[in-house]
Protein backbone atom coordinates (compact mmCIF):
# COMPACT_ATOMS: atom_id res chain seq x y z
CA UNK A 1 0.00 0.00 0.00
CA UNK A 2 2.74 2.33 0.83
CA UNK A 3 4.22 2.20 -2.70
CA UNK A 4 0.89 3.19 -4.18
CA UNK A 5 0.64 5.89 -1.80
CA UNK A 6 3.95 7.31 -3.43
CA UNK A 7 2.31 6.89 -6.61
CA UNK A 8 -0.31 9.53 -6.24
CA UNK A 9 1.42 13.02 -6.40
CA UNK A 10 2.27 11.56 -9.94
CA UNK A 11 -0.43 9.57 -11.40
CA UNK A 12 -0.53 11.03 -14.98
CA UNK A 13 1.40 9.97 -17.96
CA UNK A 14 2.36 7.16 -15.02
CA UNK A 15 1.93 3.54 -17.03
CA UNK A 16 3.36 2.53 -13.83
CA UNK A 17 -0.23 2.74 -12.48
CA UNK A 18 -1.08 -0.62 -13.61
CA UNK A 19 1.73 -2.63 -12.51
CA UNK A 20 0.62 -0.90 -8.69
CA UNK A 21 -2.99 -1.92 -9.19
CA UNK A 22 -1.20 -5.44 -9.59
CA UNK A 23 0.86 -5.23 -6.97
CA UNK A 24 -1.66 -4.12 -4.18
CA UNK A 25 -4.42 -6.27 -5.54
CA UNK A 26 -2.08 -9.04 -5.49
CA UNK A 27 -0.71 -8.39 -1.85
CA UNK A 28 -4.25 -7.47 -0.64
CA UNK A 29 -6.14 -11.07 -2.44
CA UNK A 30 -8.21 -8.17 -4.42
CA UNK A 31 -9.21 -7.60 -8.13
CA UNK A 32 -7.17 -5.35 -10.32
CA UNK A 33 -10.33 -4.01 -11.26
CA UNK A 34 -11.24 -2.58 -8.08
CA UNK A 35 -8.04 -1.07 -7.62
CA UNK A 36 -8.20 0.65 -10.25
CA UNK A 37 -11.76 2.21 -9.01
CA UNK A 38 -10.50 2.92 -5.64
CA UNK A 39 -7.99 5.19 -7.69
CA UNK A 40 -10.30 6.41 -10.55
CA UNK A 41 -12.43 7.99 -7.40
CA UNK A 42 -9.83 9.12 -5.69
CA UNK A 43 -8.41 11.07 -8.74
CA UNK A 44 -12.04 12.70 -9.58
CA UNK A 45 -12.55 13.49 -6.19
CA UNK A 46 -9.82 15.77 -6.29
CA UNK A 47 -11.22 17.20 -9.59
CA UNK A 48 -14.21 18.08 -7.79
CA UNK A 49 -12.32 20.07 -5.18
CA UNK A 50 -10.63 21.88 -7.82
CA UNK A 51 -13.80 22.64 -10.41
CA UNK A 52 -16.32 22.36 -7.69
CA UNK A 53 -18.24 19.82 -6.22
CA UNK A 54 -21.39 20.52 -8.21
CA UNK A 55 -19.74 19.37 -11.23
CA UNK A 56 -20.30 15.61 -12.58
CA UNK A 57 -16.42 14.74 -12.79
CA UNK A 58 -15.08 11.83 -13.83
CA UNK A 59 -11.94 9.70 -14.38
CA UNK A 60 -11.25 7.06 -15.85
CA UNK A 61 -7.93 4.90 -16.41
CA UNK A 62 -6.93 3.15 -19.63
CA UNK A 63 -6.63 -0.63 -18.04
CA UNK A 64 -4.14 -1.67 -20.88
CA UNK A 65 -1.65 1.60 -21.66
CA UNK A 66 -2.44 3.02 -17.41
CA UNK A 67 -3.67 6.42 -19.58
CA UNK A 68 -5.65 8.89 -17.06
CA UNK A 69 -8.48 11.33 -18.85
CA UNK A 70 -10.57 13.39 -16.59
CA UNK A 71 -13.66 14.79 -17.86
CA UNK A 72 -16.73 16.84 -16.91
CA UNK A 73 -20.06 15.21 -17.80
CA UNK A 74 -23.31 17.56 -18.90
CA UNK A 75 -26.26 15.47 -19.25
CA UNK A 76 -29.18 16.77 -22.55
CA UNK A 77 -32.27 16.99 -21.04
CA UNK A 78 -36.04 17.86 -22.02
CA UNK A 79 -36.31 19.42 -18.85
CA UNK A 80 -33.55 21.14 -17.03
CA UNK A 81 -33.15 20.81 -13.33
CA UNK A 82 -29.51 21.43 -12.61
CA UNK A 83 -28.02 24.11 -14.79
CA UNK A 84 -24.51 22.66 -13.95
CA UNK A 85 -25.27 19.20 -15.14
CA UNK A 86 -27.49 19.16 -17.40
CA UNK A 87 -28.01 20.82 -20.92
CA UNK A 88 -30.73 21.85 -23.50
CA UNK A 89 -30.69 19.75 -26.79
CA UNK A 90 -30.10 23.10 -28.73
CA UNK A 91 -27.18 23.94 -26.60
CA UNK A 92 -25.90 20.81 -26.82
CA UNK A 93 -26.12 20.48 -30.29
CA UNK A 94 -23.65 23.66 -30.73
CA UNK A 95 -20.89 21.88 -30.24
CA UNK A 96 -22.14 17.90 -30.64
CA UNK A 97 -24.21 18.11 -34.10
CA UNK A 98 -25.80 14.70 -33.43
CA UNK A 99 -26.59 15.10 -29.57
CA UNK A 100 -29.55 13.00 -29.17
CA UNK A 101 -31.49 13.15 -25.21
CA UNK A 102 -30.29 11.35 -22.58
CA UNK A 103 -26.74 11.23 -23.39
CA UNK A 104 -24.01 13.21 -22.12
CA UNK A 105 -21.95 16.01 -23.42
CA UNK A 106 -18.22 15.15 -22.40
CA UNK A 107 -15.72 18.13 -21.94
CA UNK A 108 -12.37 16.91 -21.19
CA UNK A 109 -10.15 18.22 -18.50
CA UNK A 110 -6.74 19.47 -18.36
CA UNK A 111 -4.55 17.34 -15.44
CA UNK A 112 -4.54 17.93 -12.11
CA UNK A 113 -0.79 18.96 -10.18
CA UNK A 114 -1.66 17.34 -7.29
CA UNK A 115 -0.59 19.35 -4.20
CA UNK A 116 0.10 17.86 -0.82
CA UNK A 117 -3.57 18.14 0.79
CA UNK A 118 -5.21 16.90 -2.38
CA UNK A 119 -2.25 14.34 -2.25
CA UNK A 120 -3.47 13.50 0.76
CA UNK A 121 -6.97 13.49 0.43
CA UNK A 122 -6.39 10.99 -2.49
CA UNK A 123 -4.58 8.56 -0.43
CA UNK A 124 -7.47 8.50 2.05
CA UNK A 125 -10.10 7.91 -0.39
CA UNK A 126 -7.90 5.01 -2.14
CA UNK A 127 -7.12 3.19 1.53
CA UNK A 128 -10.99 3.16 2.05
CA UNK A 129 -11.82 1.54 -0.43
CA UNK A 130 -9.27 -1.03 -0.81
CA UNK A 131 -10.40 -1.63 2.73
CA UNK A 132 -13.54 -1.84 1.67
CA UNK A 133 -12.98 -3.96 -1.28
CA UNK A 134 -11.26 -6.33 1.43
CA UNK A 135 -13.88 -7.19 3.48
CA UNK A 136 -16.05 -7.73 0.76
CA UNK A 137 -14.05 -10.02 -0.36
CA UNK A 138 -13.53 -11.41 3.15
CA UNK A 139 -17.31 -12.09 3.09
CA UNK A 140 -17.85 -13.42 -0.10
CA UNK A 141 -14.84 -16.04 0.65
CA UNK A 142 -16.36 -17.17 4.05
CA UNK A 143 -20.23 -16.68 4.05
CA UNK A 144 -20.61 -20.17 2.40
CA UNK A 145 -17.67 -21.65 4.72
CA UNK A 146 -20.14 -21.84 7.84
CA UNK A 147 -19.69 -25.54 8.85
CA UNK A 148 -16.30 -26.07 8.23
CA UNK A 149 -13.59 -26.37 10.16
CA UNK A 150 -10.69 -23.67 9.62
CA UNK A 151 -6.64 -23.46 11.33
CA UNK A 152 -5.60 -20.32 12.49
CA UNK A 153 -2.75 -18.65 14.31
CA UNK A 154 -3.55 -17.22 17.87
CA UNK A 155 -3.24 -13.36 17.19
CA UNK A 156 -4.35 -12.37 20.77
CA UNK A 157 -6.51 -12.82 23.52
CA UNK A 158 -8.76 -10.01 25.54
CA UNK A 159 -10.60 -11.22 28.15
CA UNK A 160 -10.60 -14.37 27.13
CA UNK A 161 -12.00 -14.07 23.74
CA UNK A 162 -9.55 -15.01 20.92
CA UNK A 163 -8.80 -13.04 17.76
CA UNK A 164 -7.64 -15.66 15.18
CA UNK A 165 -5.64 -15.09 12.16
CA UNK A 166 -7.02 -17.08 9.09
CA UNK A 167 -4.33 -15.25 6.51
CA UNK A 168 -6.32 -13.22 4.46
CA UNK A 169 -9.28 -12.29 7.65
CA UNK A 170 -9.17 -12.93 11.24
CA UNK A 171 -12.00 -14.52 12.91
CA UNK A 172 -13.42 -14.71 16.39
CA UNK A 173 -13.88 -16.99 19.07
CA UNK A 174 -15.62 -16.32 22.16
CA UNK A 175 -15.03 -17.61 25.66
CA UNK A 176 -18.22 -19.00 25.81
CA UNK A 177 -17.19 -21.22 22.53
CA UNK A 178 -14.03 -22.21 23.85
CA UNK A 179 -13.35 -25.61 25.53
CA UNK A 180 -13.51 -24.91 29.50
CA UNK A 181 -10.07 -24.48 30.91
CA UNK A 182 -8.22 -24.88 27.36
CA UNK A 183 -5.26 -22.13 27.10
CA UNK A 184 -4.21 -20.63 24.13
CA UNK A 185 -0.81 -17.86 23.73
CA UNK A 186 0.01 -15.99 21.30
CA UNK A 187 1.15 -18.12 18.14
CA UNK A 188 -0.22 -21.36 18.57
CA UNK A 189 -1.93 -22.72 15.79
CA UNK A 190 -5.78 -23.84 16.83
CA UNK A 191 -8.70 -25.66 14.87
CA UNK A 192 -12.32 -24.56 15.21
CA UNK A 193 -15.57 -24.69 12.74
CA UNK A 194 -16.75 -21.82 11.62
CA UNK A 195 -20.53 -21.30 13.08
CA UNK A 196 -21.30 -17.97 11.82
CA UNK A 197 -20.14 -15.33 9.30
CA UNK A 198 -21.94 -11.58 9.36
CA UNK A 199 -21.60 -8.88 7.52
CA UNK A 200 -21.32 -6.22 10.12
CA UNK A 201 -20.66 -2.13 9.90
CA UNK A 202 -17.09 -2.84 11.22
CA UNK A 203 -16.76 -5.13 8.37
CA UNK A 204 -17.41 -9.06 7.95
CA UNK A 205 -17.20 -11.37 11.04
CA UNK A 206 -16.57 -14.68 11.27
CA UNK A 207 -17.19 -16.07 14.41
CA UNK A 208 -15.76 -19.63 15.56
CA UNK A 209 -16.21 -22.55 17.77
CA UNK A 210 -14.98 -25.31 19.60
CA UNK A 211 -17.56 -26.51 21.18
CA UNK A 212 -20.38 -27.09 18.97
CA UNK A 213 -21.63 -30.58 18.47
CA UNK A 214 -20.91 -30.57 14.89
CA UNK A 215 -17.04 -29.71 15.51
CA UNK A 216 -16.42 -33.17 16.69
CA UNK A 217 -18.36 -34.52 13.20
CA UNK A 218 -16.17 -32.55 11.15
CA UNK A 219 -13.17 -33.79 13.40
CA UNK A 220 -13.89 -37.58 12.86
CA UNK A 221 -14.79 -36.99 9.03
CA UNK A 222 -10.97 -35.41 8.46
CA UNK A 223 -9.99 -39.03 10.59
CA UNK A 224 -12.27 -41.57 9.40
CA UNK A 225 -11.77 -41.89 5.33
CA UNK A 226 -15.08 -44.23 5.87
CA UNK A 227 -16.95 -40.81 6.81
CA UNK A 228 -15.49 -39.36 4.52
CA UNK A 229 -16.53 -41.18 1.34
CA UNK A 230 -20.30 -41.07 2.89
CA UNK A 231 -19.98 -45.13 4.00
CA UNK A 232 -20.25 -44.36 7.63
CA UNK A 233 -22.85 -41.81 8.60
CA UNK A 234 -22.78 -39.65 11.90
CA UNK A 235 -26.27 -39.38 12.72
CA UNK A 236 -25.99 -36.97 15.81
CA UNK A 237 -24.17 -35.67 18.30
CA UNK A 238 -23.87 -35.19 21.98
CA UNK A 239 -21.52 -32.89 23.52
CA UNK A 240 -20.14 -32.27 27.27
CA UNK A 241 -17.39 -30.18 25.96
CA UNK A 242 -14.18 -30.30 27.60
CA UNK A 243 -15.88 -33.74 29.16
CA UNK A 244 -17.76 -36.41 27.38
CA UNK A 245 -19.36 -36.65 24.04
CA UNK A 246 -21.75 -38.93 22.34
CA UNK A 247 -21.85 -39.72 18.68
CA UNK A 248 -23.61 -42.09 17.06
CA UNK A 249 -22.72 -43.34 13.83
CA UNK A 250 -24.59 -45.66 10.89
CA UNK A 251 -23.22 -47.74 8.16
CA UNK A 252 -24.62 -47.54 4.96
CA UNK A 253 -22.45 -50.65 3.98
CA UNK A 254 -23.97 -54.26 5.81
CA UNK A 255 -20.66 -55.62 5.43
CA UNK A 256 -18.75 -52.74 7.37
CA UNK A 257 -19.30 -51.84 11.55
CA UNK A 258 -19.41 -48.33 11.88
CA UNK A 259 -17.75 -48.15 15.33
CA UNK A 260 -14.69 -49.90 14.86
CA UNK A 261 -13.11 -47.74 11.75
CA UNK A 262 -14.45 -44.30 13.76
CA UNK A 263 -12.07 -45.96 16.64
CA UNK A 264 -9.29 -47.06 14.39
CA UNK A 265 -6.03 -49.00 15.05
CA UNK A 266 -5.49 -49.45 18.95
CA UNK A 267 -7.61 -46.29 19.23
CA UNK A 268 -5.50 -44.68 16.76
CA UNK A 269 -8.51 -42.39 15.14
CA UNK A 270 -10.59 -41.45 18.28
CA UNK A 271 -7.38 -40.85 19.92
CA UNK A 272 -6.37 -38.23 17.51
CA UNK A 273 -9.61 -36.17 18.06
CA UNK A 274 -9.45 -36.67 21.76
CA UNK A 275 -6.22 -35.16 21.50
CA UNK A 276 -7.88 -32.23 19.58
CA UNK A 277 -10.27 -31.56 22.30
CA UNK A 278 -8.33 -31.70 25.36
CA UNK A 279 -8.85 -34.96 26.09
CA UNK A 280 -12.39 -35.33 25.67
CA UNK A 281 -14.12 -38.50 26.39
CA UNK A 282 -16.20 -39.87 23.22
CA UNK A 283 -18.57 -42.30 23.12
CA UNK A 284 -19.15 -44.13 19.64
CA UNK A 285 -22.11 -45.35 19.66
CA UNK A 286 -24.54 -47.27 16.75
CA UNK A 287 -27.47 -45.61 15.78
CA UNK A 288 -30.78 -48.09 15.07
CA UNK A 289 -33.87 -46.33 13.52
CA UNK A 290 -35.93 -48.46 16.62
CA UNK A 291 -36.22 -45.72 19.45
CA UNK A 292 -35.57 -48.08 22.27
CA UNK A 293 -32.95 -49.97 20.53
CA UNK A 294 -31.22 -46.29 20.24
CA UNK A 295 -31.42 -45.57 23.61
CA UNK A 296 -29.95 -48.41 25.53
CA UNK A 297 -27.27 -48.20 23.15
CA UNK A 298 -27.02 -44.58 24.24
CA UNK A 299 -27.29 -45.05 27.83
CA UNK A 300 -23.79 -47.85 27.51
CA UNK A 301 -21.98 -48.67 30.01
CA UNK A 302 -25.03 -48.83 31.77
CA UNK A 303 -27.47 -51.84 31.37
CA UNK A 304 -31.37 -51.66 30.37
CA UNK A 305 -33.81 -54.27 31.77
CA UNK A 306 -36.55 -52.83 30.07
CA UNK A 307 -37.99 -49.67 28.11
CA UNK A 308 -41.52 -48.02 27.70
CA UNK A 309 -41.63 -45.86 24.90
CA UNK A 310 -44.17 -42.95 25.37
CA UNK A 311 -44.42 -41.72 21.38
CA UNK A 312 -47.00 -39.16 22.25
CA UNK A 313 -45.11 -36.96 24.77
CA UNK A 314 -41.36 -37.90 23.19
CA UNK A 315 -40.73 -39.44 26.69
CA UNK A 316 -39.25 -43.01 27.17
CA UNK A 317 -38.94 -45.06 30.38
CA UNK A 318 -35.89 -46.71 30.76
CA UNK A 319 -35.43 -49.80 34.26
CA UNK A 320 -32.38 -50.76 34.93
CA UNK A 321 -30.71 -52.74 37.67
CA UNK A 322 -30.45 -50.98 40.94
CA UNK A 323 -26.73 -51.76 40.97
CA UNK A 324 -26.64 -50.11 37.53
CA UNK A 325 -28.37 -47.01 38.72
CA UNK A 326 -25.35 -44.36 39.21
CA UNK A 327 -24.18 -45.63 36.14
CA UNK A 328 -27.10 -44.89 33.95
CA UNK A 329 -27.42 -41.56 35.22
CA UNK A 330 -23.57 -40.99 35.16
CA UNK A 331 -21.73 -38.20 37.19
CA UNK A 332 -24.04 -35.13 37.70
CA UNK A 333 -26.74 -36.80 35.55
CA UNK A 334 -24.18 -36.39 32.51
CA UNK A 335 -24.91 -40.32 30.69
CA UNK A 336 -28.46 -39.71 30.62
CA UNK A 337 -28.16 -35.66 29.70
CA UNK A 338 -25.89 -36.44 26.80
CA UNK A 339 -27.99 -39.91 25.99
CA UNK A 340 -31.29 -37.82 25.68
CA UNK A 341 -29.54 -34.90 23.68
CA UNK A 342 -28.07 -37.78 21.33
CA UNK A 343 -32.17 -39.77 20.68
CA UNK A 344 -34.20 -36.38 20.99
CA UNK A 345 -36.31 -38.58 23.66
CA UNK A 346 -37.04 -37.29 27.01
CA UNK A 347 -35.74 -40.21 28.89
CA UNK A 348 -36.40 -41.06 32.95
CA UNK A 349 -34.12 -43.51 34.37
CA UNK A 350 -36.13 -45.94 37.29
CA UNK A 351 -34.33 -48.90 39.06
CA UNK A 352 -36.04 -51.98 39.14
CA UNK A 353 -37.30 -51.94 42.72
CA UNK A 354 -38.99 -48.82 42.31
CA UNK A 355 -40.68 -50.07 38.99
CA UNK A 356 -42.09 -52.72 40.80
CA UNK A 357 -43.13 -50.96 43.14
CA UNK A 358 -44.64 -48.39 41.54
CA UNK A 359 -46.40 -51.50 38.89
CA UNK A 360 -47.63 -52.86 42.05
CA UNK A 361 -49.31 -49.77 43.19
CA UNK A 362 -50.98 -48.70 39.95
CA UNK A 363 -52.39 -52.50 39.90
CA UNK A 364 -54.09 -51.81 43.02
CA UNK A 365 -55.30 -48.30 42.42
CA UNK A 366 -57.05 -49.56 39.18
CA UNK A 367 -58.34 -52.57 40.10
CA UNK A 368 -59.99 -50.49 43.26
CA UNK A 369 -61.16 -48.54 40.76
CA UNK A 370 -62.76 -50.82 38.39
CA UNK A 371 -64.58 -52.48 41.72
CA UNK A 372 -65.85 -49.14 42.70
CA UNK A 373 -67.09 -47.85 39.05
CA UNK A 374 -68.22 -51.24 37.60
CA UNK A 375 -69.66 -52.54 40.23
CA UNK A 376 -67.77 -56.35 40.03
CA UNK A 377 -65.52 -58.02 42.40
CA UNK A 378 -61.67 -58.12 42.59
CA UNK A 379 -61.12 -61.03 40.59
CA UNK A 380 -62.90 -59.34 37.21
CA UNK A 381 -61.09 -55.97 38.05
CA UNK A 382 -57.64 -57.75 38.32
CA UNK A 383 -58.49 -59.85 35.22
CA UNK A 384 -58.82 -56.30 33.06
CA UNK A 385 -55.82 -54.60 34.50
CA UNK A 386 -53.65 -57.59 33.81
CA UNK A 387 -54.80 -57.34 30.32
CA UNK A 388 -54.01 -54.15 30.10
CA UNK A 389 -57.13 -51.92 31.14
CA UNK A 390 -56.31 -49.01 33.14
CA UNK A 391 -59.40 -46.48 32.13
CA UNK A 392 -63.27 -46.32 32.21
CA UNK A 393 -63.25 -45.47 28.34
CA UNK A 394 -61.40 -47.92 27.22
CA UNK A 395 -63.62 -50.30 28.95
CA UNK A 396 -66.57 -48.55 27.61
CA UNK A 397 -65.45 -48.38 24.08
CA UNK A 398 -63.13 -51.35 23.09
CA UNK A 399 -64.88 -54.05 21.02
CA UNK A 400 -67.03 -56.77 22.51
CA UNK A 401 -64.55 -59.45 20.76
CA UNK A 402 -61.55 -57.83 23.30
CA UNK A 403 -63.28 -57.97 26.41
CA UNK A 404 -64.67 -61.78 25.27
CA UNK A 405 -61.31 -62.93 24.29
CA UNK A 406 -60.33 -62.39 28.37
CA UNK A 407 -60.07 -66.25 30.13
CA UNK A 408 -63.01 -66.47 31.82
CA UNK A 409 -65.17 -63.86 30.57
CA UNK A 410 -67.65 -64.48 27.70
CA UNK A 411 -69.78 -62.09 25.07
CA UNK A 412 -72.49 -61.38 28.10
CA UNK A 413 -70.29 -60.66 30.53
CA UNK A 414 -68.03 -57.93 28.11
CA UNK A 415 -71.69 -56.45 27.24
CA UNK A 416 -72.83 -56.07 30.62
CA UNK A 417 -69.44 -54.32 31.52
CA UNK A 418 -68.80 -51.86 28.53
CA UNK A 419 -72.78 -51.36 29.62
CA UNK A 420 -71.59 -50.30 33.35
CA UNK A 421 -68.81 -47.98 31.82
CA UNK A 422 -71.13 -46.43 29.23
CA UNK A 423 -73.35 -45.86 32.34
CA UNK A 424 -70.69 -44.32 34.55
CA UNK A 425 -69.80 -42.26 31.98
CA UNK A 426 -72.60 -40.67 31.22
CA UNK A 427 -73.12 -39.87 34.85
CA UNK A 428 -70.08 -38.66 35.66
CA UNK A 429 -70.51 -36.23 32.30
CA UNK A 430 -73.59 -35.16 33.43
CA UNK A 431 -72.66 -34.26 36.77
CA UNK A 432 -69.51 -32.29 35.36
CA UNK A 433 -72.04 -30.47 33.07
CA UNK A 434 -73.73 -29.54 35.81
CA UNK A 435 -70.81 -28.52 37.88
CA UNK A 436 -69.59 -26.80 35.16
CA UNK A 437 -72.60 -24.69 35.00
CA UNK A 438 -72.14 -24.17 39.15
CA UNK A 439 -68.70 -22.67 37.95
CA UNK A 440 -70.14 -20.50 35.16
CA UNK A 441 -67.49 -21.83 32.82
CA UNK A 442 -68.17 -20.65 29.43
CA UNK A 443 -69.79 -22.91 26.77
CA UNK A 444 -67.27 -21.15 24.16
CA UNK A 445 -64.69 -23.39 26.31
CA UNK A 446 -66.36 -26.49 25.95
CA UNK A 447 -66.50 -26.62 22.13
CA UNK A 448 -62.70 -25.84 22.15
CA UNK A 449 -60.66 -28.62 20.51
CA UNK A 450 -59.29 -31.05 23.18
CA UNK A 451 -61.54 -29.55 26.14
CA UNK A 452 -63.41 -32.22 27.99
CA UNK A 453 -65.76 -31.52 31.18
CA UNK A 454 -62.93 -32.66 33.51
CA UNK A 455 -60.50 -30.09 32.15
CA UNK A 456 -63.50 -27.41 32.30
CA UNK A 457 -64.55 -28.48 36.01
CA UNK A 458 -60.17 -28.24 36.41
CA UNK A 459 -60.05 -24.56 34.90
CA UNK A 460 -63.34 -23.60 36.46
CA UNK A 461 -62.52 -24.54 39.78
CA UNK A 462 -59.37 -21.58 39.03
CA UNK A 463 -61.79 -18.79 38.32
CA UNK A 464 -60.78 -19.34 34.46
CA UNK A 465 -64.62 -18.91 33.01
CA UNK A 466 -64.37 -17.10 30.01
CA UNK A 467 -62.65 -17.54 26.55
CA UNK A 468 -60.54 -14.64 27.26
CA UNK A 469 -59.75 -16.18 30.93
CA UNK A 470 -58.32 -19.34 29.06
CA UNK A 471 -56.55 -17.14 26.73
CA UNK A 472 -54.46 -15.02 28.85
CA UNK A 473 -52.73 -18.30 30.40
CA UNK A 474 -49.62 -20.00 29.62
CA UNK A 475 -49.48 -23.79 28.43
CA UNK A 476 -47.14 -24.47 31.79
CA UNK A 477 -50.09 -22.68 33.87
CA UNK A 478 -53.19 -24.78 32.25
CA UNK A 479 -50.41 -27.83 33.11
CA UNK A 480 -50.18 -26.71 36.99
CA UNK A 481 -54.20 -26.70 36.96
CA UNK A 482 -55.32 -30.30 35.93
CA UNK A 483 -55.48 -32.84 38.47
CA UNK A 484 -52.97 -35.90 37.86
CA UNK A 485 -55.59 -37.93 36.19
CA UNK A 486 -55.78 -35.88 33.07
CA UNK A 487 -52.78 -36.75 30.69
CA UNK A 488 -51.58 -33.95 28.96
CA UNK A 489 -48.60 -32.87 27.39
CA UNK A 490 -47.07 -29.15 27.50
CA UNK A 491 -48.02 -29.09 23.36
CA UNK A 492 -51.27 -30.02 23.87
CA UNK A 493 -51.87 -27.38 26.32
CA UNK A 494 -50.65 -24.72 24.11
CA UNK A 495 -52.90 -25.89 21.80
CA UNK A 496 -55.85 -25.65 23.39
CA UNK A 497 -54.19 -21.86 24.57
CA UNK A 498 -53.75 -20.86 20.83
CA UNK A 499 -57.27 -21.97 20.04
CA UNK A 500 -58.83 -19.60 22.69
CA UNK A 501 -56.56 -16.88 21.63
CA UNK A 502 -58.11 -17.34 18.05
CA UNK A 503 -61.07 -14.74 18.31
CA UNK A 504 -58.35 -12.28 18.53
CA UNK A 505 -57.27 -12.39 15.26
CA UNK A 506 -60.95 -12.53 13.26
CA UNK A 507 -59.25 -11.99 9.75
CA UNK A 508 -57.74 -15.52 10.10
CA UNK A 509 -59.03 -18.59 9.90
CA UNK A 510 -57.96 -20.78 12.98
CA UNK A 511 -58.30 -24.44 12.59
CA UNK A 512 -57.71 -25.13 16.22
CA UNK A 513 -61.13 -23.69 17.10
CA UNK A 514 -64.73 -25.13 16.44
CA UNK A 515 -67.27 -23.50 18.24
CA UNK A 516 -70.89 -24.84 17.56
CA UNK A 517 -74.01 -23.12 18.29
CA UNK A 518 -75.61 -24.49 21.65
CA UNK A 519 -72.23 -25.45 23.23
CA UNK A 520 -72.50 -29.04 23.49
CA UNK A 521 -70.23 -30.56 26.01
CA UNK A 522 -68.35 -33.75 24.49
CA UNK A 523 -65.61 -36.05 25.03
CA UNK A 524 -63.28 -37.43 22.86
CA UNK A 525 -63.59 -40.64 21.23
CA UNK A 526 -66.97 -41.21 22.77
CA UNK A 527 -70.27 -40.74 20.89
CA UNK A 528 -71.80 -36.94 21.06
CA UNK A 529 -75.24 -38.33 21.57
CA UNK A 530 -74.22 -39.89 24.86
CA UNK A 531 -72.76 -36.74 26.19
CA UNK A 532 -75.70 -34.04 26.09
CA UNK A 533 -76.88 -32.47 28.98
Amino acid sequence: MSELMKETDAVYARPELLQVAETVARDKGVEQDEILEAMEQAIQKAGRSKYGQEHDIRARIDRKSGEISLARYIEVAEEIENEITQTTLDEARKSKADAELGEFIIDPLPPINFGRIAAQTAKQVIVQQVRDAERKHQYAEYKDRIGEVINGLVKRVEFGNIIVDLGRAEALLRRDESIPREHFNNGDRIRAYIVDVREELRGPQIFLSRTHPQFIAMLFAQEVPEIYDGIIEIKSVARDPGSRAKIAVLSNDSSIDPVGPCIGMRGSRVQAVVGELQGEKIDIIQWSEDPATFIVNALAPAEVAKVVLDEENNKIEVVVPDEQLSLAIGRRGQNVRLGSQLSGWDIDILTETVESERRQQEFIEHSQMFVDTLDVDEVIAHLLVTEGFSSIEQVAFVPVGDLSDIEGFDEEVAEELRERARTYLEKNVSEMVKRCNELGVSDEIAALKGVTPAIMVAVGENKIKSLDDLADLAGDELLEMLPVEISMSLDQANDIIMAARAHWFPDEDSKETEIAEGGNVSVIGAPEEDFKE
